[in-house]
């Protein structure tokens, strides 16, 4: 049968055998008016008054943006909230792009986000982690560090922060506080809450948010310098919003991730020989760092000595920015990567990409179907795959001809699991 896996700005069609298991989230329609929904969120917010009432002419007023690794519908949901803000100068806002780690966005990537409209007219920076003279410290975190934070943030009379809610790989789920922490924080405060400790926490993990220490942590810091107001929004294959979840932080986000889990979250009853994912397609596949999510997906219903497949476009390869190409060059197989992780002097920003991908890599085989070249792929310790339906005829003759394969089409939004 053909399946159709969401690859780039378009779809990647293969031939799977009949008995392939497709695994997708419940289809859910997106809303019929966008702006409508995003209106009415702002009117009738979860555990606070509306936003017009609470916010004064006078406010500096911070938004929160996620960066261009995320699919946020930001040129909807800043204009929703600047146009229920009417009674507030343009010169009173200011939009922070949450890059965390992330490379800044250009101007024409911020058109591309936020729209021409937005751009001429509200000042945008992208939040840098490296510069402690742009954070300012608001705390000390019981996960042993100082808290560094957006100065221009923390200093705002009124925080808004944005984001899209969606199962995530090591903090539960994603939107809400993280849009906060890491989005706009500063390294030495990014470094713990991704040290190797934590990730590798058996807690931390898609879709639990029960003592996993990272969304402890983030919330914590949140609740040191408190957004005043949270947007986000729910998204479907499509990309397009099929829920809105606005008002008090923890409240509305709660109800968010209990929405998501509802319709994304899918139990297998046994682990497969072979699982194929996507990334989810652009923008989440642009490089093989975001694509560590897949696979990550993936592995919840691989086998142990298994085979993933993973289609991930990688237009702006591994990246060539941050650590991550750079440590997976440091140890010769993902075991001696783990070691050196592991121990508690390494500490080298994007290692825990690196971490979660040894972790899957030690645990299965994993192929990646992408516009890298061979060398790039084979460099990062992952088979080289040319045609996906000529390695599936490959792994026929490995593990039989009636081997177990599931498809996820739309890759980490479908958090497939097997209770074990």
């Amino acid at each position: 049968m053909e399946v159709s896996l969401l690859y780039g700005k378009g779809e990647l069609k293969i031939n799977v055998p009949d008995h392939s298991v497709v695994l997708e989230p419940k289809s859910i329609n997106g809303v019929e008016d966008e702006m409508g929904a995003l209106n009415e969120a702002l009117l009738n917010p979860i555990g606070t008054s509306p936003i017009h009432e609470i916010v004064k002419e006078t406010d500096k007023v911070a938004i929160v943006i996620s960066d261009i690794t995320r699919p946020t519908p930001n040129e909807k949901i800043v204009p929703a909230i600047i146009n229920a803000l009417p009674h507030v100068p343009k010169e009173n806002f200011v939009i922070i792009n949450g890059t965390g780690t992330h490379r800044d966005q250009t101007e024409e990537e911020f058109i591309q986000m936020l729209g021409e409209d937005i751009v001429n007219n509200i000042r945008i920076i992208n939040n840098s982690c490296h510069d402690k003279s742009t954070q300012t410290k608001v705390g000390t975190s019981r996960f042993g560090c100082d808290v560094w934070l957006n100065s221009e943030y923390v200093e705002a009379d009124f925080r808004i922060v944005t984001g899209f809610i969606e199962p995530h790989f090591f903090a539960g789920f994603s939107g809400g506080p993280k849009g906060i922490m890491p989005g706009i924080a500063g390294i030495e405060t990014i470094m713990t809450f991704h040290n190797a400790k934590m990730i590798g926490h058996p807690l931390a993990t898609w879709g639990n948010m029960i003592d996993n220490p990272l969304q402890d942590m983030t919330r914590e810091i949140n609740g040191m310098c408190k957004p005043h107001f949270m947007l986000n929004v729910t998204l479907n294959r499509e990309k397009k919003i099929t829920n809105v979840f606005a008002g008090e932080l923890i409240e509305a986000h709660d109800l968010g991730c209990a929405y998501v889990k509802e319709h994304t979250m899918v139990k297998c009853e046994d682990r497969f020989d072979v699982v194929i994912t996507s990334n989810s397609g652009y923008p989440l596949d642009q490089n093989l760092y975001q694509a560590v999510k897949g696979m990550s997906a993936a592995q919840k219903i691989v086998k142990e000595g298994g085979t993933i497949i993973c289609a991930a476009e990688c237009i702006d390869g591994l990246p060539n920015h941050g650590n991550y190409a750079e440590i997976l060059q440091m140890r010769k197989t993902p075991q001696e990567l783990l070691d050196m992780i592991n121990d508690e002097n390494f500490k080298k920003f994007d290692q825990w990409q690196v971490q979660k991908q040894a972790v899957i890599q030690v645990w299965s085989d994993v192929h990646l179907y992408s516009t890298l070249t061979r060398e790039q792929v084979e460099n990062s310790m992952l088979n080289y795959v040319e045609d996906i339906e000529v390695l599936l005829e490959q792994l026929k003759e490995k593990y039989g001809p009636n081997y177990s394969i599931a498809i996820l089409p739309i890759g980490p939004l479908t958090i497939p699991y097997v209770e074990e």
